[in-house]
C-alpha cells in the first residue's frame, strides 16, 4: 500500500462537497470579496468567521489561516483552562499570497500586496508592500515592481494559450529573462 499524500486527499474531498475553494471558505465563515482566485488551502483555525478576504485576490495553494494558537501549554501549566486568545485575519483587496505561506493570528494585510511564496506573516503589511521570508521581510513596493516588469520583463504572454507560449518562450534568449543574483557568504570578522 503507497503513501496517501493527505493534501491530494483533502483536495479530492473539497472538490466533491464544494464546487470551488471559495465555495469552501464561504460555507465555513469567512468573508470573501469577488473576483478572487482561491486555490485549496487550510484553515488552522475553529473560528473561520474571523477571516476577511477582500476583492480580486489570489490565495495560492497550501496557504494556512490561523485565528489562535500557542497556549495549550499555559492553560496546563497555570491550571487555566479558560485561558484562550483570538486574532482576526484582514486581507485587503488586489492581494497576491504565494504558494504555502501561513498568515498568523491578528495579521491585518493591506491594500495591493504581493507576499512570497512560503512566506510566514506575523505582523501586519501596509498597502503596496511586497514581502517575503520566515519571518516577513521587506523587499519593495508593487507599484515600482509593476513599472519594472513593464520596463523591463514583460514578455506579453498572459493571453497566449500555453502551446503559443511555449514556443515562445523557448525561442527566447537567456537575456530576456529574470535571474536573480548568487547569495553572498557572510564576512568573517
Amino acid at each position: 500500500m503507497g503513501i496517501i499524500n493527505r493534501q491530494k486527499v483533502k483536495q479530492f474531498l473539497i472538490s466533491g462537497v464544494y464546487a470551488t475553494p471559495e465555495e469552501y471558505l464561504k460555507r465555513k465563515g469567512v468573508k470573501v470579496g469577488g473576483g478572487c482566485m482561491i486555490s485549496p488551502c487550510h484553515l488552522s483555525t475553529s473560528e473561520p468567521w474571523l477571516i476577511e478576504i477582500g476583492n480580486y485576490c489570489r490565495i495560492a495553494q497550501g496557504t494556512e489561516f490561523f485565528n489562535h494558537g500557542g497556549i495549550y501549554c499555559l492553560q496546563i501549566q497555570h491550571n487555566d483552562p479558560d485561558l484562550d486568545y483570538f486574532g482576526k485575519i484582514k486581507i485587503g483587496d488586489y492581494v497576491s499570497i504565494g504558494e504555502g505561506c501561513k498568515i498568523m493570528p491578528g495579521v491585518t494585510i493591506g491594500n495591493n500586496v504581493i507576499i512570497g511564496a512560503g512566506s510566514v506573516v506575523t505582523k501586519s503589511i501596509p498597502d503596496g508592500f511586497m514581502v517575503a521570508g520566515n519571518p516577513i521581510k521587506h523587499i519593495g513596493y508593487t507599484d515600482e515592481w509593476y513599472k519594472n516588469l513593464k520596463e523591463k520583463w514583460d514578455l506579453k504572454t498572459g493571453r497566449m494559450n500555453i502551446e503559443d507560449k511555449k514556443k515562445y518562450l523557448l525561442s527566447l534568449d537567456d537575456d530576456k529573462f529574470v535571474k536573480k543574483p548568487y547569495i553572498k557568504a557572510k564576512t568573517e570578522k
